[in-house]
């Protein structure tokens, strides 16, 4: 049983309490920078070429573009699962991307509870733009 104790009356080896940074893998920072940073127009933090990886702000979590490969963490694989931009007017947001080459995946989408445009970065990291316009439902 999983209590405030942690399982079963154990004390949790950590606690978490947020996410520092989510990684954005690239096979090139330079262009991943300009995309990031000028298409998308998020704060860039850190640039540390020399290192191969950049970081971006969003404003509640921090993507840090990096080339696994040449850091020597692994090898470089697209990210198929959606990271969700939060902005106030997907339509708007989108229109602005699509002024500066973006292409989109379909339609936006409305789920009965957000809208999101799905699209991709010049690596083929999976993106979203995504609103929620209804309060969550905490039974489902």
């Amino acid at each position: 049983m999983l209590d405030a104790s942690g399982l079963f009356g154990i004390s949790p080896l950590m606690s978490v309490t947020g996410v520092d940074f989510v990684s954005v893998p690239t096979q090139d920072l330079e262009r991943a920078v300009a995309f990031y940073g000028e298409t998308l127009g998020l704060d860039r933090s850190v640039y540390k070429p020399e290192r191969n990886f950049a970081e971006f702000e969003t404003g509640t979590v921090t993507l840090s573009v990096v080339n696994p490969e040449k850091m020597g963490i692994g090898e470089f694989k697209a990210n198929a699962n959606h990271l969700a931009l939060h902005v106030e007017d997907v339509a708007a947001a989108r229109k602005a991307l699509e002024a500066r080459g973006v292409s989109f995946h379909g339609d936006i989408l409305d789920t009965g509870v957000c809208h999101m445009a799905i699209f991709s970065d010049p690596d083929g990291n999976a993106l979203m733009l995504h609103r929620r316009y209804a309060p969550r439902d905490p039974a489902g």
